[in-house]
């Protein structure tokens, strides 16, 4: 299996280092989960690593994304009606209305999604080298069996769910294996996901596990009096800060019990919850029932530069999930020097592995999670080590593993 930050090999180094290549490889992409101009935060991750294969490895990049919908009257608009963020524009991305039938159509609707990009896809055909596709069922099936169509070598990605959720599902299961099957192999966000993969049947050769990166321009330490300062937050606090969507899987109610509990011993203690969702009323009507309303800031949906200048204000992570592949949330923190406290699930271990980055805990284990509350408390942290452990987390890293296995794909 190919780690994260592994080096491309020689005879797969970037075309923009040698200056050798006649031209340029072209990639294409096919995912849902990609950004449009509406949707900035929608699979940016898979937006950023194909800017640093264009940027750093001389990559051309094409883009379809499949937007699954229920609304026929959505497939009389051009292209949809979605429309590319200013700097993915160049790529020309393709946004193609795909019929999707919750619950019940998991035996056609990789078969739907399949019809729906043929065409798009079949008129790049001839300036495709490679394809690399996001989300194991329905789109890595469906560009996977186009591909294997032209002949041409496909590479998967999964992101986390489309493995923990989609191998229960016997139906999707056997999709998701054919689909590997069709692939040169699979990019898993975690080592935990290709072993679920492997132990569901994948091949495990064809298994390669690459973290993601982090945009260390932006995630990095700076001067926590002066972050503090600039958000309106008391010097002399103890600050537990939340990133995250407020969804049942990432359990935040576990999180406003254990610091209800725990700010009845550190008055001056607040939690700050980063994010957007359903939860969000259900847990501010917590905060009241537990008498903490006051200390509990909701925030929102923040930039990227506003989450980094909280890491920098806060004393720690907190993530208190049932489910992960493996948040980048966790890289982000490492990369800004704030250790985290998480529940154990996913691929977390693999990376918070040491008691200087912080501590694990059992998932749903609210006395447990408290005790790890004080014991973080009680801990001196090195801010600057765990920053220089983060850093190795970078988007160059990151694009080079891609890069390595885009280029073995080809041969």
């Amino acid at each position: 299996m190919l780690s994260h930050g592994s080096p491309p090999d020689r005879g797969t180094a970037s075309y923009a280092a040698s200056g050798k290549a006649k031209s340029r490889p072209t990639l294409l992409f096919v995912s849902n989960l990609f950004p449009d101009a509406a949707s900035p935060y929608l699979g940016l991750d898979n937006a950023t690593v194909l800017h640093a294969l264009e940027k750093l490895h001389g990559w051309r990049v094409r883009v379809i994304c499949p937007r699954p919908t229920l609304s026929l009257t959505r497939f009389s608009r051009t292209n949809g009606g979605w429309t590319p963020r200013e700097q993915d524009a160049v790529w020309q991305p393709g946004y193609v209305p795909t019929p999707y039938v919750p619950k019940f159509g998991s035996r056609f609707n990789h078969r739907l999604m399949a019809s729906a990009i043929r065409r798009k896809m079949h008129a790049i055909k001839n300036e495709c080298d490679v394809v690399l596709a996001s989300w194991l069922y329905p789109d890595a099936w469906a560009a996977a069996r186009i591909a294997d169509e032209w002949s041409k070598p496909s590479l998967l990605i999964t992101q986390g769910s489309d493995t923990h959720q989609y191998l229960s599902d016997p139906v999707r299961r056997r999709a998701i294996l054919e689909a590997i099957l069709r692939s040169r192999g699979v990019i898993t966000r975690s080592r935990d996901l290709a072993t679920k993969l492997a132990q569901a049947g994948a091949d495990g050769a064809k298994l390669h596990p690459i973290y993601n990166g982090v945009d260390t321009g932006v995630f990095r330490p700076f001067d926590k009096k002066e972050a503090r300062d600039s958000l309106r937050v008391p010097q002399n606090a103890t600050v537990l800060l939340f990133v995250g969507n407020l969804l049942p899987v990432k359990n935040p109610v576990l999180l406003v019990e254990a610091f209800a509990r725990f700010q009845a011993e550190r008055k001056n203690a607040f939690l700050v919850l980063v994010g957007k969702g359903p939860m969000r009323i259900e847990l501010e009507q917590k905060a009241r029932a537990l008498g903490i309303v006051e200390s509990i800031r909701f925030t929102g949906g923040l930039d990227a530069q506003q989450i980094a200048q909280w890491m920098n204000a806060a004393d720690w992570l907190c993530l208190s999930s049932r489910n992960e592949g493996l948040p980048n949330v966790l890289l982000e923190s490492f990369a800004c020097g704030l250790p985290v406290l998480s529940t154990n699930v996913g691929g977390i271990h693999e990376l918070l592995n040491t008691d200087t980055l912080g501590r694990l805990t059992a998932e749903g284990d609210l006395p447990r999670y408290l005790e790890a509350l004080h014991v973080m408390s009680s801990q001196i942290w090195n801010r600057q080590t765990i920053a220089n452990y983060g850093t190795q987390f970078s988007w160059g890293n990151c694009a080079a593993a891609y890069d390595a296995l885009l280029r073995a794909a080809l041969r």
